[in-house]
């Protein structure tokens, strides 16, 4: 087993800090986020001090949908990228919203009809690691801050590649590996002391976001997590950090 299998292995049995039998890490991981939808959009604001709407941007910028383009938005819940996707193709471009979770689907589902974009997107429920979509079906996957949360994530990569036409792009966000030594003691403060509180006191439940602070640090750096796309078949994989690493955009081609 090398090290890419080793973390992916290590990663399948991880619950934030905890190790789990891999089949029960999708039940917990489901129980938080029914717990959090509700205030999810808001959280992210707070906890990101709203800089996750640079990193959203930043996706997009890097996909650069055109009208008639069918982009896939995995683990899409709130409707973050899907409603981004579909102002930078005003609103041309055909989305489908995936998401293994009801109760985020149902916070999108509720945005969509706020936004007037209900009709432009096609919201399905769908485990990332069995798509219920034919071979070579989207010119595009993208998947925000949803990857650390997979059970199996080689699995998920396969089915990605699966997925997507030839010629077809797959952009992942996700937090990753800060990159500024400086910053780190403000960081570590940051998400071990800053994040519970405000779960607790905004969001009502401390622990599934000390779970969300676990689920950064657990996930593999730039360079391991693009070893793990490239052997899932993807080619010219490359990443951008942002915000000095504290997330990155991994991009790669099916060809």
């Amino acid at each position: 087993m090398d090290e890419v299998e080793r973390r992916l292995a290590e990663l399948a049995r991880s619950f934030g800090a905890r190790e789990v039998d891999p089949a029960e890490k999708a039940r917990r991981v489901g129980e938080v986020f029914a717990k959090v939808a509700a205030r999810y959009d808001l959280m992210n604001d707070l906890m990101s001090v709203g800089i996750h709407r640079l990193w959203k941007d930043a996706l997009v910028d890097r996909l650069a949908p055109r009208p008639g383009t069918t982009v896939l938005d995995l683990a899409g819940g709130t409707g973050d990228v899907a409603f981004r996707i579909l102002k930078r193709s005003d609103g041309r471009a055909r989305v489908v919203l995936a998401d293994i979770n009801p109760a985020m689907l149902a916070v999108g589902r509720d945005r969509a009809i706020d936004a007037g974009w209900l009709g432009a997107v096609d919201f399905v429920a769908a485990d990332a690691e069995r798509l219920p979509f034919a071979d070579r079906s989207f010119d595009a996957v993208t998947i925000a801050f949803g990857i650390r949360n997979v059970t199996r994530i080689d699995r998920a990569l396969s089915e990605i590649f699966r997925v997507l036409r030839i010629g077809g792009r797959f952009l992942c966000l996700e937090f990753s590996r800060l990159r500024v030594p400086p910053l780190a003691p403000f960081y570590d403060a940051w998400s071990d002391h800053v994040i519970p509180l405000l779960g607790r006191l905004v969001a009502g439940d401390e622990e599934s976001y000390r779970y969300l602070v676990e689920s950064i640090r657990r996930f593999p750096d730039q360079e391991t997590f693009a070893r793990a796309i490239g052997r899932a078949g993807f080619s010219r994989v490359r990443w951008h950090d942002l915000s000095g690493g504290i997330a990155a955009v991994h991009s790669a081609w099916r060809l």
